[in-house]
C-alpha cells in the first residue's frame, strides 16, 4: 500500500511541477485583434477609404474621431469626393475604370445621406450635330446615374440634364480641348 501512495504522490507532485513550469513560460502579452480592427475600419470606410455614414447624414472620418457633416465632407479638397468629373472616350457613353471608382465612391456617399441629391450633366465635344450631341450627354449622364443607383442612391437623389457642345470645359479645337469637354460633372445639393 505504501508503494501505491508514492507513486500517486510522485505523480501528482510531477503534474504540479508541469502544471507551474507551463504557467511559468507563458508572458502576458496585450492582445491585438487585427481582424478586429480590420473589420471596424471596412464598417467606417466607404469605398473611397476615406469616410462612413449613417442615415442621419453625419459622417466620421475613419482615421479620427471626427464627426463631419455631409456639407464638410463635400467641401473638403483631399478626398474621391472632389473629384467630380468623370470622362469619356470619343462617341462613347461607356465609363472607364477611373470614371467607374469615382462614381461607385460617390454612389455610396449619397446612398448614406439622405439629405443630400445631386445633378449629373452630361457634356459633348464640338464634333457632331447638336441634336447628336444633346443625345449624346444624355447617355453619359444616364451611365453615370445607374452607378450611383447600383451604389444605394435613390432615384429622388438623382437629376440628369444634357448640355452636349453648349458649355465646353476647354475652349479649342485639338484632341485635348476635346477629351476635356467629353464628360459628365456632379454637381451636388445638400438640403
Amino acid at each position: 500500500m505504501k508503494r501505491y501512495f508514492s507513486i500517486s504522490s510522485l505523480s501528482l507532485t510531477g503534474m504540479v511541477v508541469i502544471l507551474v513550469s507551463s504557467c511559468a513560460t507563458v508572458q502576458e502579452m496585450p492582445i491585438q485583434d487585427d481582424a478586429a480592427d480590420r473589420q471596424l475600419q471596412e464598417e467606417v470606410t466607404t469605398a473611397d477609404g476615406t469616410i462612413a455614414g449613417d442615415s442621419d447624414g453625419v459622417y466620421a472620418t475613419a482615421m479620427s474621431d471626427e464627426t463631419l457633416t455631409a456639407q464638410q465632407l463635400l467641401e473638403q479638397t483631399d478626398t474621391v469626393l472632389a473629384n467630380r468629373t468623370v470622362f469619356f472616350e470619343f462617341n462613347s457613353a461607356k465609363l472607364t475604370d477611373k470614371s467607374l471608382a469615382i462614381l461607385e465612391a460617390h454612389g455610396n456617399f449619397v446612398a448614406g445621406n439622405g439629405n443630400v441629391s445631386l445633378r449629373l450633366e452630361g457634356h459633348a465635344d464640338e464634333r457632331g450635330s447638336r441634336e447628336y450631341n444633346i443625345a449624346l450627354g444624355d447617355r453619359r449622364a444616364q451611365s453615370s446615374r445607374q452607378v450611383l443607383l447600383f451604389q444605394g442612391a435613390s432615384i429622388d437623389q438623382i437629376d440628369t440634364v444634357s448640355y452636349g457642345e453648349e458649355q465646353p470645359a476647354m475652349l479649342g479645337h485639338t484632341e485635348e480641348a476635346w477629351a476635356g469637354n467629353r464628360r459628365v460633372e456632379i454637381i451636388y445639393r445638400v438640403n
